[in-house]
């Protein structure tokens, strides 16, 4: 699948950093560090504009070692950027550690998937079929 891109960033197109890798690196296209404190949240330009087919979207998810190591993560996670939208991608980062987190230019900051989505259309009822969970949720199973 092609999909078309801008970009108005200096640095190469997101890619795939392995073969098997399905999240491509986005980075800040930023000209000044941004130091994000803890707990603070920040939007983060990339510089790149995308054209998805319909029903297709990118999803934006944190990068694992931001995370683990820093506590840097995407405040809505999976972001999700649909078809229609081709405006600049940009990563709402925030910090959950307790230490400023510097970002500089270039740096990898979240990663995108592309996914194939499908349009449901509502059926609407009085009553949904009872199932062997009904309505148990929120951990209802325990974690053993």
């Amino acid at each position: 699948m092609k999909v078309k891109i801008v970009n108005k960033s200096p640095f190469e197109l997101p890619s795939y950093a392995t073969k098997g890798s399905v999240g491509m690196d986005l980075k800040a296209n930023i000209e000044e560090d941004i130091i994000l404190n803890s707990l603070e949240r920040k939007m983060i330009p990339t510089g790149i504009f995308i054209k998805l087919p319909k029903k297709y979207e990118a999803q934006i998810r944190p990068r694992s070692g931001l995370a683990i190591k820093n506590g840097i993560t995407v405040i809505n996670t999976p972001g999700t950027i649909d078809s229609d939208y081709i405006g600049e991608i940009c990563v709402l980062l925030v910090n959950l550690s307790n230490e400023p987190f510097t970002i500089h230019k270039g740096d990898r900051i979240a990663q995108m998937i592309i996914n194939k989505t499908k349009i449901c259309k509502w059926e609407s009822v009085d009553e949904l079929k009872k199932t062997t969970r009904d309505a148990g949720g929120f951990g209802h199973t325990g974690i053993q």
